[in-house]
C-alpha cells in the first residue's frame, strides 16, 4: 500500500512548477465551436446584445481567440467602449441553461459562451467564459457557477455567482476577476448599457428585450494545433467541474522520462451510431446495446471534466470504441501522443449512480464512450486494465464496484491509479502501447497527470 507520505512526496515533486495562465489560439475549430456554443432560441432575454459598462465607463468584451480551440476559457476583458468586437451581451432569465427564478446567465452575443466562476482555479484565473451548462462540448444543462442573482433593471449592480454568494465579480488589471463583496467597491458595479449594435462595437440606444440583432460571428477557421501554455476548463456542479491546474502543452510532465511515442490515433469524433466491426466479442458494434451498457450519468458529481490523463512518459490514455466488444466493453486503454481527440478525454466522478461516495474514491470515465477504467486481476496478464460499463455489469445495470474506484485528492493534478479492489497494492502503469498493471512501488512513473491538451 502506498503511504500518505510517499503519495504526498510524489505529488509535490510533480507539482513543483507553478501554473501559467496565458492561453490563446491562432484559429478555432469551427465544428467544435458550433457544438460547444449553440444559441438558445427558447430563452427569455431581459437584455439582448447590449454593452456591460464598468463604473469608469469602459465595456466588457471577449476575444474568441483568447481561449481554447472551442472559444472556451476566454477571459472577460475590459476595453474602451467601441474599441473592440465582442462587446455585446445577452442577459437570460430562463431557458435551456437557466431554470431558476431570480437568476440570470450573462452570455456573449458573439460567442454564445456564459460568464463562469470557478473557485477551484488559481487566483486571478477564476472568471472566464465557458460553454453554457458547464460541459466543454456544450452538452451541459444548468450549473450554479454560471447563475447570477438578478432582480431586473440595468443597474449599477453586482454580479454574484450562485456557487459563491459572498464573492462578486470585479475589475482588476484590464479583466474581470473576483473579490469579496463590498457595497462600497466601485470596481464591483456593472451597468447594462447601450445596444452593442451589429458590430458589437458600441453605439445605438436603449437596452431593449428584442431578439438578437445581427452581430459579428466568432471566427470560423480551420482547425489548428494550439500552442497555449496552460489553461483550465471552468468548474461547475454536477454537470461539469474541472481540475485546478490543467496543462495544454503536450510535452513531458515535470520529472517524466523521455520515450519515443507513437503517432496519435486517427481522430474519433463520437461514439459510433451504426453497426461497425469490433475487435472483441460479437464481431459487430450494436449501438443500442452500447448505449444501454454505457449510459451517461446525469446525476454525477464531476470535480474534473473532459481532461486528458497523461502518463509520466508523456503519452495520454486513449479509448477506441471499436477496439472492444459489441457493447463497447472490454476496450483496452491505449497510449498515444497527447491531443484533443475525444478518445483521450475523461471525467473524474466522485459521486453518482456508480460511485456511492462512501470511500471518497473516484471513477475515471471516458467522455467518448461513458465507460469506466476497470481493473480485473482475473484476466490474462497484459489485459487486466480495460474500459467496462460503469458499475461492473456488462449490460450497464451495475451500481458501485471497487474495481473501478481509485483514490482521488481534490485540487491535485496528479493521480495514482490504484484500484480499491486490490487494496491499493496494484497500480496502473504505462506499458509498451497500452495501460497495464504492476505492483505499486511509490515511484513517480506510476503517477498520472490530469491535463487538457488543446
Amino acid at each position: 500500500m502506498i503511504s500518505k507520505v510517499t503519495f504526498a512526496l510524489l505529488v509535490a515533486a510533480l507539482a513543483a512548477a507553478g501554473p501559467v495562465h496565458r492561453r490563446g489560439v491562432a484559429s478555432l475549430d469551427p465544428a467544435a465551436t458550433a457544438e460547444a456554443h449553440q444559441r438558445d432560441n427558447t430563452a427569455t432575454r431581459a437584455f439582448s446584445n447590449v454593452q456591460i459598462k464598468t463604473s469608469d465607463g469602459k465595456c466588457l468584451s471577449v476575444d474568441p481567440l483568447s481561449g481554447d480551440f472551442r472559444a472556451n476559457l476566454t477571459p472577460i476583458q475590459v476595453t474602451d467602449c467601441g474599441s473592440a468586437q465582442g462587446q455585446g451581451w445577452d442577459v437570460i432569465t430562463s431557458g435551456v441553461h437557466n431554470d431558476q427564478k431570480g437568476q440570470a446567465l450573462i452570455v456573449s452575443t458573439l460567442t454564445q459562451a456564459c460568464f463562469n466562476f470557478d473557485p477551484r482555479r488559481p487566483a486571478g484565473n477564476q472568471v472566464l467564459l465557458f460553454s453554457c451548462g458547464g460541459r466543454a462540448d456544450g452538452g451541459g444543462q444548468v450549473t450554479d457557477s454560471q447563475l447570477f442573482a438578478f432582480a431586473g433593471g440595468a443597474g449599477p449592480l453586482s454580479l454574484t455567482p450562485e456557487n459563491s454568494p459572498t464573492k462578486c465579480f470585479a475589475v482588476k488589471g484590464g479583466v474581470v476577476d473576483v473579490a469579496d463583496c463590498s457595497a462600497n467597491d466601485a470596481a464591483q458595479k456593472f451597468t447594462f448599457g447601450d445596444s452593442a449594435g451589429g458590430s458589437n462595437g458600441g453605439g445605438g440606444s436603449g437596452s431593449g428585450t428584442s431578439s438578437q440583432p445581427a452581430a459579428t460571428q466568432a471566427p470560423a477557421t480551420s482547425a489548428a494545433a494550439t500552442t497555449a501554455e496552460v489553461s483550465q476548463p471552468a468548474a461547475t456542479t454536477a454537470a461539469a467541474v474541472t481540475s485546478p491546474a490543467v496543462i495544454n502543452n503536450p510535452g513531458l510532465p515535470s520529472g517524466g522520462s523521455q520515450t519515443t511515442v507513437a503517432s496519435s490515433k486517427p481522430a474519433i469524433t463520437g461514439t459510433p451510431t451504426t453497426p461497425l466491426p469490433v475487435s472483441r466479442a460479437g464481431g459487430t458494434l450494436n449501438p443500442s446495446a452500447a448505449s444501454e451498457a454505457n449510459a451517461f450519468d446525469g446525476t454525477a458529481v464531476r470535480p474534473v471534466e473532459s481532461v486528458n490523463v497523461r502518463a509520466a512518459d508523456g503519452r495520454c490514455l486513449f479509448v477506441d470504441p471499436t477496439a472492444g466488444d459489441f457493447r463497447e466493453n472490454l476496450i483496452p486503454i491505449q497510449l498515444a501522443k497527447c491531443s484533443e481527440d475525444p478518445g483521450q478525454k475523461f471525467d473524474v466522478v466522485t459521486r453518482g449512480a456508480h460511485d456511492d461516495g462512501a470511500a471518497g474514491e473516484a471513477l475515471i470515465v471516458s467522455v467518448l464512450t461513458n465507460g469506466c477504467v476497470n481493473f480485473d486481476g482475473r484476466r490474462a496478464q497484459g489485459d487486466t486494465v480495460i474500459m467496462f460499463s460503469c458499475g461492473g455489469r456488462a449490460d450497464g445495470s451495475g451500481q458501485t464496484t471497487n474495481s473501478q474506484l481509485f483514490p482521488f485528492e481534490a485540487g491535485s493534478n496528479n493521480i495514482v491509479l490504484t484500484p480499491a479492489s486490490d487494496n491499493n497494492k496494484t497500480c496502473l502503469v504505462a506499458g509498451a502501447d497500452r495501460v497495464e498493471s504492476a505492483q505499486c512501488n511509490g515511484q513517480k512513473d506510476q503517477v498520472f497527470e490530469l491535463v487538457e491538451i488543446l
